[in-house]
């Protein structure tokens, strides 16, 4: 199983260090896990949510993205906490305030996402018509 190629890496003029580059087609990767886990769709919505550079309370993502269930919707902002991409500050309070933040890397996924994002849009009505297509042809006639 492979999961890491190393290779030389220059970091500055004349000096170079052995890092690995990782490969998101082998399987145990941990590239592979991560595009799992940010290709999710509520993975995916939750940054985009959160990629305004403002505190989020959990009622007001919970409330802005429909169809998600509160034990999911907890269940990836864990996930997400873990893997370094939000933050997540308690505030001592009664009742407890909750706020959720894209954290330093996680901001860096800001433009992939949103040109993910702006392409569906872009492109939803193209995609429909497609699947309505295939859908006719695969209709039996009879």
């Amino acid at each position: 199983m492979r999961s890491a190629i190393v290779a030389t890496v220059t970091i500055e003029a004349g000096v170079t260090t052995d890092a690995p580059t990782w490969d998101p087609y082998a399987r145990g990767c941990p590239s592979r896990d991560l595009l799992d886990r940010i290709g999710d769709k509520w993975s995916v919505l939750i940054l985009a949510e959160l990629g305004d550079g403002r505190p989020h309370r959990f009622a007001a993502i919970r409330n802005r993205i429909e169809g998600i269930s509160e034990k999911m919707l907890t269940q990836t902002l864990r996930h997400l906490e873990q893997d370094g991409l939000i933050t997540r500050t308690v505030y001592p309070e009664v009742p407890p305030r909750v706020e959720y933040q894209l954290a330093a890397l996680g901001i860096t996924l800001r433009a992939p996402l949103d040109a993910l994002l702006h392409w569906s849009i872009a492109h939803a009505a193209e995609v429909a018509a497609a699947r309505a297509r295939y859908a006719e042809a695969a209709t039996p006639r009879g």
